[in-house]
């Protein structure tokens, strides 16, 4: 992870790299050989059941959708796959799009906030910091009822103040191909399978038709080599990581003499 604080605080966090202190956060037992284990999301949906002992897990995410396109044929690809995801959703881009939220919901896969206009929330007053994501929980809470609705800050920019404010985990990513950049497919895969690490959370976007193509040749590939797609909150539970209030979460990794 790269980590870097400015004069005011700021802490930005990109690739795997330096700075990796906050996996110690994630850093817990994962289940033993033989254990069963099941994970069932509080919106309803499908499970996530290993019983043959510590698998390999990772959690692919996307951002700043809903886009209906993209998104429902992303929606079409997990399904077939069996793969959950994590969703972290745009609040200026929901309305239209509440039919897909929903089935995201009953698939199980997890819903989160990336504020409602995708704004850097360091540069928020703690009023307008509220508004932001309150409203898009409360658009959310309307059609799926109540939830946490975790946070992911634009950017993966977080300071002092946004982790005092945020009333629930904020979940940033150790892998992050960059596929906002361009429109290259075979790239994107690459660079995730390049970095892709047991326990990783992978950041990608659903508004884009060559994300699409990617994310669902990297389950493909992934799937193959033993990998389990789940959600965040998933991931964590099943590491038996506690969420904490204003904690980034960038990882979930299996302790040093487990992996």
């Amino acid at each position: 992870m790269a980590m870097e604080r400015g004069a005011a605080g700021v802490r930005q966090y990109g690739l795997r790299g330096v700075g990796l202190g906050l996996l110690s956060l994630c850093m817990a037992l994962a289940l033993g050989p033989g254990t069963p284990e099941e994970i069932q999301m509080a919106g309803g949906g499908a499970q996530v059941e290993l019983d043959t002992g510590p698998a390999k897990l990772v959690a692919l995410t996307f951002d700043d959708g809903p886009r209906r396109s993209t998104t429902r044929r992303l929606l079409d690809g997990l399904e077939l796959r069996e793969a959950n995801a994590t969703f972290f959703l745009v609040g200026e881009r929901i309305e239209g799009c509440e039919d897909l939220i929903e089935e995201m919901a009953e698939a199980g896969h997890q819903v989160g906030v990336h504020t409602f206009n995708h704004v850097l929330v360091t540069e928020l007053s703690r009023e307008d910091f509220d508004l932001q994501v309150g409203k898009t929980r409360a658009l959310l809470t309307d059609f799926l009822g109540e939830g946490e609705f975790w946070l992911r800050p634009p950017y993966g920019i977080v300071d002092d103040s946004v982790e005092r404010w945020a009333d629930g985990p904020l979940v940033l990513w150790s892998v992050d191909p960059e596929d906002w950049k361009d429109r290259d497919t075979d790239r994107i895969v690459a660079a995730v399978l390049e970095h892709v690490q047991d326990g990783d959370i992978i950041l990608m976007h659903d508004i884009y038709e060559s994300s699409v193509d990617a994310a669902l040749r990297i389950v493909d590939a992934l799937t193959s080599q033993g990998y389990v797609f789940v959600t965040v909150e998933q991931l964590m539970d099943l590491r038996g990581v506690e969420p904490e209030c204003g904690v980034c979460y960038r990882a979930c990794p299996l302790p040093e003499e487990e992996s």
